[in-house]
């Protein structure tokens, strides 16, 4: 996997699907929350948990930490998970009021920091450093590794931190391209690239070993 590979495949997807203005929220607080509420749920969901929380008045850190933890689950229900993602919600946000100087840390410590927190795994921490940090992290997610593997650049078995490394080193640091390539993406994995491909829809098809397996058959 290469660079001028990569950059090649994005030019593809930019062309086809357009700037894509992620992530969506109002400022890095809103954008750690979405993080979290996203995980295992469409992100029209998500959007409803917001509301919920705007609507309440507990899209703050402060008011978040004095509400009950039944009642923040109550709030964002749409989300699913909600009892689990009350309980790591108000862990994030126990988090951010202890370490105030988390825009002081580098890459690595404040990843670091970041997978200590109840509840927040490699992928919601990568998308919270990319997001909400600005900092040069590629976030791996399950449409990552479906639709990379259908083009035969990466193992689909291949773990986590090997594939994030790779992209990495590959494009070099740069978070702009980073935030645009992940949300191309996952727009790109939901339209054709699903989990039963729909190959005549995608912008790729004439580079995929998978759609041309499929064709040969």
């Amino acid at each position: 996997m290469t660079r001028n590979e990569l950059l090649g495949i994005y030019r593809k997807l930019y062309a086809s699907h357009g700037p894509q203005h992620w992530w969506p929220g109002d400022g890095p607080f809103e954008v750690m929350l979405g993080a979290v509420l996203t995980q295992n749920t469409a992100w029209s969901n998500v959007e409803r948990a917001i509301d919920n929380l705007k609507a309440a008045g507990l899209m703050d850190l402060q008011a978040l930490l004095q509400t009950a933890e039944t009642q923040l689950a109550q709030h964002i229900r749409p989300a699913g998970y909600f009892n689990v993602k009350a309980r790591r919600v108000l862990s994030l946000c126990r988090f951010l009021t202890a370490h105030a100087n988390l825009a002081e840390l580098n890459d690595h410590e404040l990843r670091e920091r970041l997978l200590a927190v109840h509840g927040i795994g490699p992928e919601t921490a990568d998308d919270i450093l990319l997001y909400a940090f600005e900092r040069p992290v590629f976030v791996i997610d399950a449409y990552t590794r479906r639709l990379f593997s259908r083009l035969g650049l990466v193992e689909p078995d291949a773990g986590y931190e090997t594939l994030r490394r790779a992209f990495e080193q590959a494009l070099g640091p740069d978070v702009p391209l980073y935030n645009e390539y992940h949300a191309l993406i996952v727009r790109h994995a939901k339209e054709a690239c699903r989990t039963k491909p729909i190959c005549d829809a995608c912008c790729l098809k004439i580079l995929c070993d998978y759609s041309n397996l499929c064709f040969m058959q």
